[in-house]
């Protein structure tokens, strides 16, 4: 039994690593690429995206391209699971909107993103947010402390995701399977929208409390991810850049 439970944190702790120091340097040309340009996020935290890589996953093939006469950044999936991801620091005071856009051009059949065996999706875009982790459950601190070990740095303390689901209506919240600390937020549902660009613009604080039911903490970390490793399948889609709406009354970034 402890040897399964020990397997269980490990696999949850890599899920939950996007604030944590262990990434690569992103794929060649995607630092000066007009996407990573047009994806004005924090300047003050004085990082580049880079790619998070996954313990025991195959990594995903990203690319800054040209779609549809868009700035992308290309994501293809080979049984693989990866994300690249950018340091951020705002305040809750400071939190405004987030623009961003996305292609899908097949779903992915067999993914459910409220089971373990099959939490996949084509589109994930990710917020980390501090937060007190006094209040961690029992299993979601022993993970933060695992994350701890293997990486230097804690769990966020909670993680919102955008996400494209097969079933499920827009607005749901799925839980993760593996941790109270992730919730992810459903804003396309079928096939109905696919192989077209996307583009939306959120309140990060409305869909935060919608998902967590309290107010946020601190934004410390955005990232897009693609994953097809729970079911063994290819999958492909495209991100447009990244841009954060401030507040008003408040500077832009």
């Amino acid at each position: 039994m402890v040897p399964s439970v020990l397997a269980r944190c490990l696999a949850a702790a890599t899920a939950l690593l996007l604030a944590a120091c262990a990434s690569l340097p992103p794929p060649d040309g995607l630092a000066d690429s007009d996407w990573a340009r047009a994806s004005a996020l924090d300047d003050d935290a004085g990082t580049e995206w880079q790619v998070q890589r996954f313990p025991g996953k195959a990594p995903v093939r990203f690319a800054a391209v040209r779609q549809a006469g868009r700035d992308a950044l290309a994501a293809d999936a080979q049984s693989a699971a990866s994300m690249v991801k950018h340091r951020v620091h705002i305040e809750p005071a400071d939190l405004g909107s987030l623009r961003f856009s996305w292609k899908v051009p097949q779903l992915i059949a067999d993914a459910d993103l409220a089971r373990r065996d099959a939490d996949d999706s084509p589109v994930r875009i990710v917020l980390a947010f501090e937060g007190d982790r006094s209040r961690f459950s029992p299993a979601d601190a022993m993970l933060s402390e695992l994350a701890r070990t293997l990486t230097g740095e804690p769990m966020p303390y909670a993680t919102l995701m955008y996400v494209w689901c097969n079933q499920r209506e827009p607005g749901t919240v799925v839980r993760s399977p593996r941790t109270e600390r992730i919730r992810k937020l459903v804003l396309e549902s079928g096939p109905g929208r696919l192989n077209r660009w996307l583009d939306y613009e959120r309140d990060i604080r409305a869909d935060y409390e919608r998902a967590f039911g309290e107010p946020p903490g601190a934004l410390v970390g955005v990232a897009v991810m693609t994953d097809s490793d729970n079911t063994r399948t290819a999958t492909r889609a495209w991100y447009g850049p990244l841009q954060f709406v401030p507040v008003a009354g408040t500077a832009p970034r």
